[in-house]
């Protein structure tokens, strides 16, 4: 017995589900170290490695400070993974559809990087305005400390492109 029908509305939204549970709690739990990692690459100066990141961190911000960007990291990396999940699973049977059940199994390795490159691309769109965000909020020392603040800031200052600036170099990765 199967817990819903493949392709089916509910199958989709399983996988979804998935994506959500996969990426945004797992990118949420490293929070400190990409914050670290993030203020290495734009101060590395001050920053100067992953012990003496999280020591300045600390000694500045208090042990709160690590946590700075959770929130868009949570939201950003859960659309993202339902997005990724969820898609893939659509792509890879409307392509298979395409191609024809003999062609799918013969081409499936080909299939699955295309269903793959396809949900990707739609993934990081979803991802792309909390990425911004974040970084904002890791980087740029005094700029916001919390989404809410970040959010309005960021498209007062810049509009609405200030969340997709970032989405080419997402899917160049």
């Amino acid at each position: 017995e199967y817990s819903c029908e493949y392709g089916s509305l509910k199958f989709y939204a399983l996988c979804g589900v998935g994506g959500v549970l996969s990426c945004g709690l797992t990118h949420t739990a490293v929070v400190p170290l990409d914050l670290v990692k993030c203020r290495m690459q734009v101060d590395p100066q001050k920053y100067k490695s992953i012990f003496n990141g999280f020591s300045v961190t600390v000694k500045e911000d208090g042990v709160r400070g690590l946590a700075k960007g959770w929130a868009p990291t949570f939201i950003g990396y859960s659309m993202q993974g339902l997005c990724k999940f969820g898609f893939y699973e659509v792509f890879k049977i409307l392509y298979g559809n395409m191609l024809g059940e003999e062609n799918a199994y013969l081409w499936r390795t080909s299939l699955y990087l295309a269903a793959s490159a396809s949900a990707e691309f739609f993934a990081d769109i979803a991802l792309a305005p909390m990425e911004a965000a974040k970084v904002r909020i890791q980087t740029q020392p005094g700029y916001a400390n919390t989404l809410r603040e970040a959010v309005p800031k960021m498209f007062g200052e810049e509009g609405i492109w200030a969340f997709y600036k970032g989405v080419a170099p997402l899917w160049m990765r």
